[in-house]
């Protein structure tokens, strides 16, 4: 297959002010082809150039804010994957940690798991509504996924979890509804707060809390014949930096997501400057895949995307290879991780974007059985193990690392003679 270019930069002179970002330690496998671990992407991409430019911008400066949204499915809301790029960018800018942003209360309901990094606990009953339903009770938005609460005092604890960056949440944005318009409240302290504001038309309950904090609980008072369902949480501290925020939902297709009523209403609330795109596995499973229909899904939610904001860089994540099991005891590699593998490079050339190749990077067609021998990977040869999910986000951390390493801006009042090269092959 012939790719289009990558972005290489030769440097003359190495600009002041900007740290080169380490690579991430990887284990070695003979099964991974590390050489191929890069961001593909075409030279005369304007989105890439506006992402990077910013990216240096914020890291030199220590002003305004770049927000990183990652939406996917199962490999998503397992949060490792997630949350080890995040860890890994925000641990190399310690200084620069803004928002935790966007979380929902995945365990709040029965047999939902959550992300590690934060503990959600609910002891009251709550009905869970995802958009893979084929019926849905209520609207949904952003996140892919709501609780609703009924009839009684609902309490939602929520407690950071991630020992290594420290997420002082001191803005909490509860996106939610209740058609008999009850009001969430949240207690802290052992105080409890009315919201400092809440915005109707974008069913948002806004809280401005007295000090920075890493726990709190959000109080539902429902009483009979009432309810409140909650659409996301937004956790933020007014702090310059980088924010990655993850959206994943078990067992998710593009279809799924287009089905979210509230998607782009919510998204604003992110404002992204890029979005991480890992949709892909649950809808490349038929026999009668379609590639078309795919990739027009895949365009509509692009389209969604850009009219929150126009200039959103796009980093497309190809489908991990896979298999289908046929019996008890019998697995069958699943071909269309091949097939859609191409989709992916079309739609990121389309869109100005970009490709990371996890697909031809973990080994290619029947790799995820010798990642399941190595314990990366789970016997149902379609996720991984933690471990597994840990290397595939330093993989991907060390691909985004090493392209924003590559581009730096050309400042003639910062050299002396020194000039930037774009090259491509």
């Amino acid at each position: 297959m012939r790719r289009f270019p990558i972005l290489l930069i030769a440097i003359s002179i190495f600009l002041p002010g900007f740290a080169q970002l380490k690579p991430i330690e990887l284990p070695q496998y003979d099964f991974i082809k590390y050489e191929y671990n890069v961001l593909h992407f075409d030279s005369t991409s304007l989105t890439m150039k506006r992402l990077f430019e910013k990216w240096h911008r914020i890291e030199k400066t220590h002003q305004g804010n770049l927000n990183i949204v990652h939406i996917g499915s199962s490999h998503v809301q397992a949060g490792s994957l997630p949350n080890t790029i995040r860890c890994n960018i925000l641990t190399s800018y310690p200084q620069l940690v803004a928002n935790r942003g966007m979380v929902f209360p995945y365990s709040a309901a029965a047999k939902c798991n959550n992300p590690a990094d934060y503990k959600i606990h609910c002891p009251q009953k709550v009905r869970l509504t995802r958009n893979v339903f084929k019926e849905l009770d209520c609207t949904l938005g952003l996140c892919g996924i709501a609780v609703t609460a009924f009839d009684t005092v609902t309490e939602v604890q929520v407690v950071m979890n991630e020992p290594r960056v420290d997420y002082a949440t001191q803005r909490v944005v509860i996106i939610g509804s209740s058609p008999q318009k009850v009001v969430p409240r949240i207690s802290l302290d052992g105080l409890v707060r009315e919201p400092s504001y809440i915005d109707r038309y974008s069913e948002r309950y806004v809280f401005n809390l007295e000090r920075p904090t890493d726990s709190f609980s959000i109080l539902i008072p429902c009483e009979i014949n009432q309810s409140f369902t909650i659409n996301g949480i937004y956790l933020g501290n007014g702090h310059s930096g980088f924010s990655y925020h993850s959206i994943g939902v078990n067992g998710a297709s593009l279809a799924d997501y287009l089905k979210c009523t509230h998607f782009t209403r919510d998204l604003r609330l992110l404002h992204p400057d890029l979005v991480v795109f890992g949709i892909g596995i649950n809808d490349a499973v038929p026999t009668d895949f379609d590639t078309v229909a795919f990739r027009q899904k895949y365009l509509q939610l692009v389209d969604s995307v850009r009219s929150v904001n126009p200039d959103c860089a796009f980093l497309f994540i190809t489908n991990n290879d896979s298999y289908i099991r046929k019996s008890r005891r019998k697995y069958v590699v699943n071909p269309n991780g091949a097939v859609v593998r191409e989709v992916f490079y079309r739609m990121a050339k389309e869109t100005d974007g970009a490709v990371w190749d996890q697909f031809e990077v973990m080994g290619g067609l029947k790799s995820m059985d010798k990642w399941r021998k190595a314990k990366l990977a789970q016997t149902d040869r379609v996720h991984f193990t933690a471990a597994g999910y840990r290397l595939i986000g330093n993989l991907l951390t060390n691909a985004l690392f090493d392209a924003v390493n590559k581009y730096k801006p050309y400042n003639p009042e910062q050299q002396s003679g020194g000039r930037y090269q774009y090259i491509s092959y």
